[in-house]
């Protein structure tokens, strides 16, 4: 694989700046390897956008931060018409949306408009403004952050812009060595001493020659049957836990074993592989499926969540 050893520095500086959160550096790589979209969930202060802003800037690619709030309108993600009076006619005025990487934060802040502006650019790759699509940049990548439920002033996504992202990876706070880590750095950075530079050789191209490779990965017949029937699965709770069977409404789509797949195979080609293994399977799962699997009011009243049914998932059926 030609550009593995360029992802493999890009990595290594990351972790140079985020201390911890190694699940949320993998997957924001395997995002950017798929060209899957990614909801980070999680309290304030865990270098979420700092995170995302040094990926971009380690592919050299346009990002822009958009701030979710209630009284966001569609036009201040799309862009809109407005009127020339030099030229006597209206013009398109570009929105943050046609950025390469753009950072949705507290996406579930914003009214349901707004999330259907970024639903057809999340799906489609474009955005429809006066009648008229435009399509945005190759590289299109969205990566959002979501605020706990309980939180004030926050609320549910629907189902269909769930599905749309590939992972859903909820973060938790730093261990207590991490935590010393993080103070002692932002102490030496704070007072003048400047974070180390940034040398990565990736571009907006080289990602897109690495999307082509993960899609070339060797995939045994026998994984692709596991991750089909591991997704269907959470269609049939009941044959698997008969006193389960009310807790799942609705399963996983025919969308979630595409996302198994390609977060996978993406996972394998970060860890310098070729192949894909189970293990890349189980390690992804979890982030693939919780967000795709709505739950009923038995499993609430039980205090049974999405990652409950998926570890019963994992541990029933048996591994190639």
């Amino acid at each position: 694989m030609k550009t593995q050893n360029e992802f493999r520095r890009l990595r290594e500086h990351l972790e140079e700046m985020i201390v911890g959160q190694q699940r949320l550096l993998d997957r924001l790589m395997i995002g950017l390897l798929t060209g899957g979209h990614i909801l980070l969930e999680g309290p304030p202060g865990l270098a979420k956008t700092t995170a995302v802003n040094a990926l971009a800037s380690g592919v050299h690619a346009s990002f822009q931060r958009i701030q979710f709030t209630p009284d966001l309108m569609p036009g201040d993600l799309t862009g809109t018409d407005i009127f020339d009076p030099e030229e006597h006619r209206f013009r398109f005025v570009e929105g943050p949306l046609f950025h390469e990487i753009v950072l949705a934060d507290e996406i579930n802040r914003a009214p349901p408009k707004v999330q259907s502006a970024l639903l057809e650019a999340m799906a489609e790759h474009q955005i429809t403004v006066g009648g008229t699509t435009r399509r945005l940049p190759e590289l299109f990548l969205v990566l959002a952050t979501q605020n706990p439920l309980e939180q004030t002033g926050t609320y549910p996504l629907p189902e269909a812009q769930l599905d749309r992202f590939l992972l859903h990876v909820v973060l938790d706070y730093p261990g207590e060595a991490e935590e010393l880590e993080i103070l002692r750095r932002d102490r030496r950075y704070h007072y003048g001493q400047d974070r180390p530079p940034l040398e990565s050789p990736l571009t907006p191209q080289t990602v897109l020659t690495a999307r082509r490779e993960v899609a070339e990965l060797h995939v045994e017949e026998v994984l692709e049957r596991y991750i089909v029937s591991l997704v269907g699965a959470t269609r049939r709770l009941g044959e698997i836990r008969p006193e389960w069977k009310e807790h799942v409404i609705a399963g996983a789509s025919p969308r979630a074993s595409i996302a198994l797949l390609r977060a996978g195979s993406a996972l394998a080609y970060l860890k310098g592989r070729d192949y894909l293994l189970p293990d890349d399977i189980l390690q992804v799962a979890p982030d693939v499926l919780r967000h795709r699997l709505v739950l009923g009011y038995a499993a609430r009243a039980e205090s049974i969540d999405a990652d409950s049914i998926v570890r019963l998932l994992l541990e029933t059926l048996p591994l190639p």
